[in-house]
């Protein structure tokens, strides 16, 4: 009988998605995680080695171990990975633009941990590697789309030859939800790229024609699960459909086992908040839910966020909350023992249903542009999603979409978990980074420097033709070669890359008729800048550093455009320097920062400086980002006008309260105050 309990199913595997400050203080973390009961690694690492800068470049100041680890080098992962047997374990390595880098530094750890040729090719993990994510939400591209695909390319040829068990690729929807992304998005993005993989691969003649099978079996995806449970759940049955049809007609993969959907799952972190943030809690378990309850649309893996990551850095306690709550569900629940209890329900099976054919129109009007890269170059899939997260924040603003704490039952008794902001998460130290960029120095110095710059040649040779580049990077890492001087070396011969905005094509998401918030704002802009003598407001909205979330910048700019201001942003992955050149450049009446990798503290002050530096003083700055309570008052201090954090979820009166500081800093009366 189907409702008859049975053995258990296995658990999916539990991760954490951690790294930070150091390779040694994040391999502590690492095996303190095993032993509490993690059954795989997920690698979270820092901003320069996701972007393919060392640590001592300008543009990783105050970047180094904030988000994840530094790895520079061979031995930095010897070090990250040292007492953990790679043969034993299962590693996620969250990495994209420079992921060959990362897996042959990998495999060479392996090596010296004495593992042989075929013992290498048992090696079990995931590489990220999903680039247009990238372009699109996550902005830790380097290369232009073209040379990255190649690179996609010739790691999955290169593994499925080498490293069989390993995934290569890790298609990434998660972060298209966090940029705004409907699940018909989702869904409709992430199998467009995964098109667009497969096509260049079978095309680049490197896997024999019995071999596709083996390619589209190691295909795995990375979805985000938000706490509209149903819709969640429905969309992974959906995504389970498409896949199956997609491998089955296009490329004739005839083996079920080969055309299996495997994903892993980050539950929302962006969807936490820093008012009340219990209640995060019960998100992450829904979330977790939603991936988890139905057999035929399971996850492989889940890593859930902890409670406090919309207050800062997670402490160890906070991750270990998180996988204990993953603990209860798979070995203290009856989960596991029953087959899929969706089955046969004509609400799923609708909802199902209406997502697919959804989603298979909008994959079709994007083979139409020329596939997923052709809509990433014109703009295209950029635009959709800063549309789309426009009317979701419209939708939250004017309370038509609930979230308690924030704009309804804000009210709270007083919160013992974060009685004391200063212990409630984890900071890094501030002298750490001086400490990678001395030891990196020495790395350098104590190399045989001959086949080091030997393997770069090699490198660059390699990229100017059209062989595969892994053995070229795999002598590169034996080399000591450093991820700068990788990614410097293709940088050579492939070129850089600045992706779409997608601020430009945004329509108008609020209500404009009189009397509405957004039209109040736009007369007290009309009327500051004729009182300024007159021409339009302008406003800077800049992204210092190597955070790459550029979501709020990109609402914070498309809303002041709605408002009347004249926006100048150009992107993210700015110095301090080229940030003040252009406000200066530009004449604006203000600039605002957003930063939420926790590097604010470094560069905020820097940015202030440079403008009295330039005669620009008077120019108020505000700051948005995730900021700590202290850090918040420091800028202040330092003369930053205002600091906005996730829980100032009104754009709009947050482009009113700009409008209030270029007038405070122009000496004008202040105008009404907005409500």
């Amino acid at each position: 009988m189907s409702g008859t309990p049975r053995p258990k199913d296995r658990p999916w595997l539990m991760r954490t998605y951690a790294g930070h400050s150091t390779a040694e203080a994040s391999n502590e973390l690492y095996r303190r995680n095993l032993a509490k009961g993690q059954t795989g690694l997920s690698v979270a690492f820092d901003l320069p080695t996701q972007t393919g800068y060392d640590p001592d470049h300008i543009l990783a100041r105050g970047e180094v171990g904030r988000v994840g680890v530094p790895v520079s080098h061979l031995g930095d992962m010897r070090r990250l990975f040292q007492e953990i047997p790679l043969e034993r374990m299962n590693t996620s390595m969250t990495i994209n633009a420079t992921a060959m880098w990362l897996l042959a530094l990998y495999q060479v750890v392996a090596e010296e941990q004495g593992l042989d040729q075929s013992a290498i090719g048992k090696l079990q993990g995931t590489t990220q590697n999903d680039i247009v994510k990238e372009y699109l939400s996550r902005g830790t591209h380097v290369f232009p789309p073209g040379p990255s695909l190649r690179l996609t390319t010739d790691m999955i040829a290169y593994t499925v030859n080498h490293i069989p068990k390993w995934n290569p690729i890790n298609i990434c929807s998660y972060h298209l939800q966090e940029a705004g992304a409907t699940p018909v998005q989702e869904i409709a993005f992430a199998m467009s790229t995964a098109i667009a993989v497969l096509d260049a691969v079978f095309a680049s003649g490197q896997v024999p024609e019995d071999r596709k099978g083996d390619v589209v079996a190691r295909i795995s995806f990375f979805v985000n699960a938000g706490v509209r449970f149903i819709e969640e759940m429905c969309k992974m049955r959906a995504f389970g459909r498409i896949w199956d049809r997609v491998t089955r007609e296009r490329y004739g993969i005839e083996n079920p086992k080969h055309r299996r959907f495997r994903y892993g799952v980050q539950v929302n972190s962006l969807g936490l908040t820093e008012a009340q943030p219990e209640n995060n809690v019960q998100r992450i378990v829904l979330e977790m839910l939603a991936v988890t309850l139905s057999k035929d649309a399971r996850a492989r893996a889940v890593q859930l966020p902890a409670w406090n990551e919309a207050l800062g850095l997670p402490r160890p306690w906070d991750q270990q909350w998180s996988l204990r709550i993953q603990q209860v569900l798979a070995l203290e629940s009856d989960l596991l023992e029953y087959d899929d209890i969706f089955e046969g329900s004509h609400v799923i099976e609708s909802k199902v249903a209406a997502l697919v054919e959804a989603t298979e129109a909008e994959i079709e009007r994007i083979e139409k542009m020329g596939g997923a890269m052709a809509a990433v170059e014109s703009g295209y899939l950029k635009a959709q999603l800063v549309a789309s997260h426009s009317e979701r924040r419209a939708r939250i603003e004017a309370g038509e979409e609930k979230i308690i704490g924030v704009n309804c039952y804000e009210s709270t008794e007083p919160n013992p978990l974060t009685a004391d902001l200063d212990t409630a998460i984890m900071t890094v130290d501030p002298e750490n980074e001086a400490r990678v960029v001395s030891a990196l120095h020495a790395w350098r110095e104590q190399r045989d420097e001959g086949p080091a710059q030997e393997a770069l040649t090699a490198l660059r040779k390699a990229a100017a033709g059209t062989e595969n580049l892994m053995p070229a990077t795999l002598r590169c890492a034996r080399a000591g070669v450093t991820t700068g001087e990788w990614s410097w070396a293709l940088r050579d011969i492939f070129g850089e890359y600045r992706a779409p905005t997608g601020v430009g094509g945004a329509p108008l998401a609020v209500a404009t008729e009189a009397g509405s918030l957004l039209s109040t704002v736009r007369e007290k802009v009309e009327k500051t800048a004729v009182e300024l003598g007159g021409g339009r407001l302008r406003l800077l909205v800049g992204k210092p550093g190597l955070d790459g979330h550029s979501n709020g910048a990109e609402q914070i700019a498309v809303r002041a455009r709605d408002a009347g201001f004249e926006v100048v942003y150009q992107g993210i992955r700015l110095t301090p320097e080229q940030i003040v050149s252009a406000a200066v450049a530009e004449d604006v009446h203000c600039v605002g920062l957003s930063i939420l990798s926790g590097s604010h503290a470094e560069l905020v002050p820097d940015v202030l400086e440079r403008l009295r530096d330039a005669g620009a003083p008077e120019i108020p700055v505000i700051v948005g980002g995730i900021i700590p309570a202290t850090d918040a008052a420091a800028l202040r201090a330092a003369g930053v006008a205002a600091v906005f954090t996730p829980k100032d979820f009104g754009i709009t009166e947050i482009i009113g309260r700009i409008v209030d500081e270029i007038r405070a800093a122009n000496t004008l009366p202040p105008l009404e105050v907005l409500v």
